[in-house]
C-alpha cells in the first residue's frame, strides 16, 4: 500500500543503505490509508528481532506502528538486550482518516518505555497531541508546536521533531526541531499532492 515497511524498505535503498525489518502488525492499506491491522505475536516478534539484531551489527533502529503495550515491552527489550544506540521512533498512532490505530495502553507504554530509549522522536500534530494526551486543537500553531515539543522532550527524548504537515494551507510547512537547548524552525516548500500516505514513513527512516 505505500506506507510502512514498504516506505521504509524503498528510502533505505534510495540512501543506499541495507535495510531490514521485524514485522509488529500486518496491514491492509492502499494509497488512500490503513483499512485493517492484524498484530503480529508477541513470540513471533521476538524472534524476529532476535534474528536480525543477533546477525546485522545494526547501525540504527527506527520503529513505525506499534499496535499494543505488550509488543513495546519486547521492542524495548530486544534494544536493550542488542546495545542498539540509535533510536528514531516514528509514533504511527492515528490513521490519515483520524481512527486511532492504538489504544491508551500501548501510547502509555510507549510514553514510560520507549520515549526514553529515542534518539529521535518524529510526530505529526496529532501523534503530538495523543501522546501528552492534549485535545489537537492544543496543538494547532506553530506556538503550539514549540510547547509541544519542550513537552515530549521532558518525556526522555533526545531530540523531537514535530511535523507541521497538519498545520494549515500555507505555502510553507514547518517543523519545530528541539534538543532540550534550542528550538529550529524548519519551513520548506509545501508539497501540493494527494500521495501523502507513507511520508512519515519515509522521513523518519531517512533521518535513521
Amino acid at each position: 500500500g505505500g506506507a510502512g515497511i514498504q516506505a521504509d524498505l524503498k528510502t533505505c535503498a534510495a540512501l543506499g543503505v541495507f535495510g531490514t525489518t521485524a514485522l509488529a502488525g500486518l496491514t491492509a492499506q492502499n494509497t488512500a490509508g490503513v483499512h485493517a491491522i492484524e498484530p503480529v505475536s508477541v513470540p513471533f516478534l521476538r524472534a524476529q528481532l532476535d534474528a536480525v539484531l543477533g546477525d546485522f551489527r545494526v547501525a540504527a533502529v527506527k520503529t513505525g506502528m506499534l499496535p499494543s503495550a505488550e509488543v513495546i515491552h519486547a521492542v524495548c527489550a530486544a534494544l536493550d538486550a542488542h546495545a542498539v544506540k540509535v533510536v528514531v521512533v516514528d509514533p504511527v498512532m492515528v490513521a490519515a482518516s483520524g481512527d486511532p490505530l492504538v489504544g491508551r495502553e500501548a501510547i502509555s507504554a510507549l510514553c514510560e518505555e520507549l520515549l526514553p530509549r529515542a534518539t529521535v522522536l518524529t510526530p505529526n500534530l496529532p501523534e503530538a497531541a495523543a501522546l501528552l494526551g492534549w485535545e489537537e486543537r492544543e496543538v494547532s500553531t506553530l506556538a503550539h508546536m514549540h510547547a509541544a515539543a519542550a513537552a515530549l522532550h521532558a518525556k526522555g527524548v533526545g531530540h523531537v521533531l514535530v511535523k507541521g504537515g497538519h498545520l494549515g494551507e500555507d505555502s510553507l510547512a514547518v517543523d519545530v526541531l528541539y534538543d532540550g537547548r534550542e528550538a529550529l524552525e524548519l519551513p520548506a516548500l509545501r508539497v501540493r499532492t494527494s500521495n501523502s500516505h507513507g511520508t512519515g514513513c519515509t522521513l523518519s527512516t531517512a533521518i535513521a
